[in-house]
């Protein structure tokens, strides 16, 4: 009989059928990606059809000529990289690429020019000739266009001949000679200069360009994939640009018509299904009932269009060639493939599956007569929680399983999720379960909440966290508004960080090893493992570097000289000295520089510098500011706790508390609007980050004052908010891969929402409701899971007990953390081991298992000994 209440967790009924539903619909959603992957899209496995043949754009225009709106181009269940200067130079490496033909295939030679230099792009379009040959050159990199209406020039025969002959893999240096990538497009001078006969004198020319192709694809029985295009050089046809008719001029319209031109793409079909022969239909569909698409002439399309053309060119040619960089953001899926997962993806794959016979083993064996050497049942559904989410997020984002579709930001979008996420809040209002007067500053009222109690932190970083999330998803980076608040929010958590480790190395003086390391190891677990299953680094996850960070400056700052801490002048001044000190060494030039290279020589980590400096002075101060509103509010708590005391502010606070808490609370009520309405005259992001860590503590703490302000406001708090708090942190990391895509890039979707003949919009919303299911149920396992194996890495000897440590919270410290034994306790239980064997090598392994088992030094240098072995071994620089 299986034994399941040694297993599964006390739940209720309610919570293990939950629990259930949303494990099913975990894997019935990952069964359905694995189906489409390899039976839906077998034929286009890498989405390069995808991308010549399908799209639509995310946000459609309505009205008539004006093209703006068009510049979100979606090929289906891929995401298109924006290619700018230094992105083609890395590509075509000095390469060439050729245009040929009329006016339209024109547009997209200096759609793509601009890419390369938009400033002289621009200059030399103003002196250039309509109908004459072109050529534009930088970075070594040259564009050639063709005057070729009618497809039939001397010079592009010599073109193709070079293509022809020399276009192939096996010899690089003779493949240079030939252009990396050409696109033929024509048709409209058929039409209108040619009045007997146009379609057939079309269909000569491109008779004449057809043995020059090879077919982009292989289908077989065997093999029915792509033969790569980022492998090789190119060549492309365009389809007839459909004219705008009704705003054609009058003598256009009479010759271009429908008649005319719609066969011509008819017999371009036929060829492409017949032959082989590709064709960017995507160009055709870019313009189809899309008014605002074209210029007025009802000719030429916008810019926006023709460079969201010359993009479709750039990603069929180059995005193959990034992929086998390794380098992140894996950013551009459309006609890609990822790397194949190293040694070290394949032994996290390993262990993350291989936890499960142990699982098995503890389900159906009985406790009494579980083998020693296996987990506690506890730890093994730890181990499988963190094993299975880190795979999860391989296959998620690091393979084709999963379709990876591109953000588009829209006000109403944004705005809605808003309102839903906060009527949540609302709906979930509970009066807080435990009332303590041990941190209150209102003893006068029995059962009254502390201030900043733990719900009310958990509930402050559940919708803080809502707030970011939603601004991940929605792209909604570029509003500057939305900005400036995700700033703040990102500072009220360093705010809470600073705040929180105060408050509790002041009251309990833990300043102990144990207690560093294990809050050091609950932040930075999963953000450390990460980068080796995802090929990324550290500092990608900038929030968990952020706040570990700080952690150590606060820990520090409190530790030095800690038996003078009663002192308010001596502990103030630490923190100024602090905060001195800690400006000095990052924005001084050369000090983090050394720093990085240090780490880069002696353990292969290649981190960015700038980016973190950026970090790190963008909210410089607030942290600070935490640590003295913590100092202050300690002792404002004891003042107000007591009858008399010997100081004069403390005294007056005390006796005139009414009358300031009513003063301070008008004042906030001014500064939060306040605050706002100056931070409207900020012109762009630059100058709000400018003031940023000087001014982001106003509506911080004006917040937390109004908050706590009245008895009712203190005695409630979201139960959905405070949820998502407790596992804020993992649901930060784990977004960038499972719910986003493209780390953090685009997002995440099934592929059977959006299939072709169905409008590419209207998937999103059974995308966002699945993916976000399955997105906040693992984070909350995993933040469960990170606890207990934290727990355990501290001290395997009570690992069983789940330390349920909150980072970021200064209710942390309420809990007591496992001291490690002193060496001397560890020698004298070393020398008591009894050894079965005699063997040298028995005795040198339970010697170590020992230590290990005792010495939390010796666990976490062994942790650091196999990261610095990954980072040396593995070709992906971490």
């Amino acid at each position: 009989m299986v034994h399941l209440r040694k297993v599964l967790p006390a739940q209720s009924v309610l919570g293990q059928t939950t629990g259930l539903a949303f494990l099913a619909l975990f894997f019935i959603v990952t069964a359905s990606a694995i189906y489409r992957f390899s039976v839906l899209d077998a034929n286009d496995p890498y989405k390069c059809r995808a991308l010549v043949k399908q799209g639509a754009w995310l946000n459609p225009s309505q009205g008539f000529h004006n093209g703006n709106n068009l510049q979100n181009w979606q090929p289906p269940g891929c995401m298109m990289h924006e290619y700018a200067a230094k992105d083609i130079w890395a590509c075509l490496e000095s390469r060439r690429v050729v245009f040929a033909g009329d006016s339209t295939t024109r547009q997209i030679f200096w759609a793509m020019a601009k890419k390369l230099d938009a400033t002289g792009a621009e200059s030399e379009l103003e002196r250039a000739e309509k109908h004459e040959d072109l050529s534009f050159e930088r970075a070594g990199v040259e564009l050639e266009f063709i005057w070729d209406p009618f497809l039939n020039s001397t010079k592009l025969q010599e073109e193709l001949n070079v293509y022809q002959n020399l276009s192939g893999p096996s010899d690089k240096n003779r493949n240079e000679e030939s252009a990396a990538l050409i696109l033929v497009g024509g048709g409209l001078w058929h039409a209108q200069h040619i009045d007997v006969g146009p379609l057939k004198h079309f269909k000569d020319a491109v008779d004449n360009l057809i043995p020059f192709m090879r077919p982009m694809f292989r289908e077989s029985a065997s093999q029915p994939s792509l033969t790569y295009p980022g492998q090789k050089n190119l060549f492309l046809l365009a389809p007839v640009q459909v004219p705008l008719y009704e705003s054609l001029s009058p003598s256009r319209a009479v010759s271009m018509t429908p008649e005319k031109i719609s066969p011509m793409n008819e017999y371009l079909e036929q060829l492409s299904t017949n032959q082989g022969i590709e064709v960017l239909w995507s160009y055709s569909l870019m313009t189809w009932q899309k008014t605002r698409a074209y210029e007025d002439s009802g000719l030429h399309v916008v810019e926006n269009v023709a460079t969201s053309k010359a993009d479709v060119l750039l990603n069929l040619r180059c995005n193959a060639g990034h992929a086998r960089s390794g380098t992140y953001p894996f950013d551009r899926t459309c006609c890609s493939n990822y790397s194949r997962p190293g040694w070290i993806q394949f032994i996290f794959f390993m262990s993350g599956i291989g936890v499960l016979p142990s699982v098995i083993t503890l389900i159906t064996i009985r406790e009494s007569k579980r083998i020693s050497i296996l987990p506690s049942s506890k730890m093994s559904r730890a181990l499988l929680a963190l094993g299975l989410s880190l795979c999860y997020c391989f296959c998620a984002d690091r393979t084709q399983i999963f379709n990876k579709v591109q953000k588009q930001f829209s006000s109403r979008d944004f705005k809605a999720l808003c309102a839903i996420t906060f009527a949540m809040g609302l709906s979930s209002l509970r009066r807080s379960s435990s009332s303590s007067t041990a941190r209150g500053v209102f003893p006068e009222q029995r059962l009254d909440q502390p201030f900043l109690s733990r719900e009310q932190t958990d509930e402050w970083k559940g919708w803080m966290q809502f707030m970011i999330l939603i601004y991940h998803y929605t792209g909604a980076s570029k509003v500057l508004w939305i900005y400036e608040i995700v700033r703040l929010l990102v500072a009220s958590y360093l705010f809470m960080t600073g705040f929180g480790h105060t408050v509790f190395f002041y009251q309990k003086g833990d300043y102990s090893f144990s207690r560093f390391a294990s809050v050091l190891v609950r932040l930075n677990l999963l953000s450390c493992l990460l980068p080796y299953m995802m090929r990324t680094d550290y500092l990608f996850y900038y929030f968990a570097p952020l706040v570990t960070f700080w952690f150590v400056v606060v820990y520090l700052t409190m530790k030095l000289g800690h038996a003078r801490n009663n002192s308010f002048r001596f502990l103030s001044s630490k923190i100024l000295v602090s905060a001195v000190f800690v400006t000095a060494l990052t924005r001084s030039p050369g000090i983090l520089e050394a720093i990085f290279l240090v780490l880069r020589y002696t353990f292969k980590i290649h981190w960015d510098v700038r980016e973190w400096r950026f970090r790190v002075l963008l909210d410089m101060y607030i942290v600070y500011i935490g640590m003295l509103a913590g100092i202050v509010f300690i002792k404002i708590s004891d003042a107000l706790r007591k009858d008399s005391i010997n100081n004069r502010v403390l005294n007056f606070i005390r006796d005139k508390y009414g009358i300031l808490h009513t003063a301070l609370v008008a004042v906030c009520l001014i500064v939060m609007p306040s605050f706002w309405v100056i931070t409207r005259r900020s012109p762009n992001k630059y100058d709000y980050n400018w003031w940023h860590p000087y001014i982001s503590c106003l509506p911080i703490v004006s917040y937390i004052i109004l908050r706590n302000s009245n008895r009712h406001f203190r005695n409630y708090h979201s139960s959905v908010f405070a949820w998502l708090g407790r596992c804020s942190l993992e649901t930060f990391t784990l977004q960038f891969h499972i719910w986003l895509a493209g780390d953090t890039k685009g997002l995440i979707s099934l592929g059977f929402f959006n299939r072709e003949g169905s409008s590419f919009l209207n998937g999103r919303r059974e995308d966002f409701v699945l993916f976000t299911a399955i997105f906040l149920w693992l984070s909350w396992h995993v933040s469960r899971a990170v606890g207990t194996i934290t727990s355990w890495i501290i001290d395997p000897g009570r690992g069983k007990r789940n330390l349920d440590l909150d980072l970021e919270d200064s209710s942390v410290g309420s809990q007591s953390l496992p001291r490690t034994k002193s060496h001397e306790d560890l020698e004298q239980q070393t020398g008591k081991t009894r050894l079965g064997t005699t063997s040298s090598v028995t005795r040198l392994f339970a010697t170590l298992t020992t230590l290990l088992r005792h010495d939390l030094r010796a666990r976490l240098a062994l942790i650091l000994l196999v990261m610095w072995f990954f980072n040396l071994s593995s070709p992906i620089v971490y």
